[in-house]
């Protein structure tokens, strides 16, 4: 832990070494990550779980974050999984634009699935940006803990608070998400 911390000073401070040294040691945690996140897409999703690990390793050390800084490694992956989210969500996007059917109206057909996860995952991330207005904490926690892969004790750690404090905003952003996503 306290070589990654290292690492991730040296990168603040501009080495370009450094993220060529980060990368190992970080690589199998962000890929599970990646790989859980990839889990729930629809199948023949276009993005692989490598692909997803390195857009959001390019996005935390490449530039994509100036100013970025890390206090530990709880943080470092919460950022991760927060990349990983938008890396979905832009990809969400971009699949139901215009140029893929984006003009035609949506017609309710009987027996028939009533969402793609695509649809489920941009509904989710809204319902989650007005979760963040209302209670910011809860928000977070739900990145840190549903889109970052981190359990409570991390979440905790992450988010300076007690375990019970973390589990309780688990608890209130799940009924609060759920409640919102079902008037959708």
């Amino acid at each position: 832990m306290t070589d990654l911390m290292q690492i991730l000073s040296r990168i603040e401070a501009g080495d370009p070494a450094a993220a060529n040294q980060l990368l190992p040691l970080v690589y199998d945690e962000l890929r599970r990550l990646a790989a859980a996140k990839l889990a729930y897409e629809k199948p023949g999703q276009t993005l692989q779980a490598t692909a997803l690990v390195h857009e959001a390793y390019l996005r935390l050390v490449g530039g994509a974050l100036p100013g970025a800084s890390w206090d530990n490694r709880g943080h470092f992956f919460a950022a991760a999984g927060e990349a990983m989210r938008r890396i979905l969500i832009e990809n969400a996007r971009r699949r139901c634009q215009q140029k893929r059917g984006g003009q035609f109206q949506r017609v309710e057909l009987k027996d028939w699935p009533d969402a793609t996860n695509d649809e489920q995952l941009l509904s989710l991330d809204e319902a989650l940006i007005e979760l963040a207005k209302e209670d910011p904490v809860a928000a977070q926690v739900v990145e840190l803990h549903h889109f970052a892969g981190q359990s409570h004790e991390c979440v905790a750690q992450a988010l300076n608070t007690s375990v019970y404090k973390a589990r309780q905003k688990w608890a209130y952003a799940r009924a609060w998400l759920l409640a919102a996503l079902e008037n959708r």
